[in-house]
């Protein structure tokens, strides 16, 4: 019989199995509680009111607090912007393109958006290449992006605002690995026994790992799977 391409994990009893689960399952729990308490404080966080800001949309210039639509709450993901950038940022392109159902939200009286420092035409041409379903607006000519830890050919991130009538506030905000609590892909993978398989990772010895990002899909992979005539 061949060798194994690859490092398998020891093969144990199921006695033992169940055994080395429980242990894991004491740290997954105190792991949810942690989250939990970290919620917590979250929506016991203060926030900041912020200026009437105008942006772009699909049918022209939108007030912030109309971007709302009818719910009081809203997530916005500054996705990364590169002027005239054929393919904009592999990591935001991957990572929005994971949203295609968000109609749930609403019952939690809240919408989630996409707003990028592209201008508006060029923002929507490429939300249809790579097939991109959330609704996406500008700040190509607001502050707003920079405002919000997103500057121009530069940085993405996640603000959270919550409107008090036509006054908005801003309440959360993350950016770098902060975000991956909001994507399932990563999620899934971290159960996998290889993982993500990335060199930062702690792996077993021998276990398979490659450059960061390596195994990421491109956005031209998007596009060909998601995009327009894909």
């Amino acid at each position: 019989m061949s060798a194994s391409p690859k490092p398998l994990p020891p093969v144990v009893d199921a006695a033992t199995w169940e055994k080395e689960l429980a242990a894991l399952r004491v740290r997954e729990k105190a792991a949810t509680r942690e989250l939990d308490a970290i919620a917590a404080q979250r929506r016991r966080l203060p926030m900041v009111e912020m200026p009437d800001y105008v942006l772009e949309g699909e049918d022209g210039p939108v007030r912030l607090a109309e971007v709302f639509g009818e719910h009081p709450q809203l997530i916005v993901y500054s996705h990364m912007w590169h002027d005239d950038a054929e393919w904009q940022c592999g990591g935001c392109t991957g990572f929005t393109s994971q949203f295609t159902r968000l109609a749930g939200l609403e019952k939690f009286d809240a919408r989630f958006v996409i707003v990028t420092q592209g201008p508006i035409d060029q923002a929507l041409a490429y939300k249809r290449k790579v097939g991109n379903t959330m609704t996406w607006y500008s700040t190509a000519n607001s502050s707003f992006g920079s405002d919000v830890g997103a500057p121009p050919n530069a940085g993405f991130a996640v603000n959270v605002f919550l409107r008090d009538g036509d006054t908005v506030y801003r309440t959360w905000h993350t950016d770098g690995r902060g975000t991956e609590q909001l994507s399932y892909l990563f999620g899934l993978v971290d159960l996998l026994p290889y993982g993500r398989q990335e060199v930062w990772q702690d792996s077993p010895e021998g276990w398979p790992q490659q450059p960061t990002y390596s195994r990421w899909a491109g956005p031209q992979e998007i596009a060909a799977a998601y995009g327009e005539g894909s």
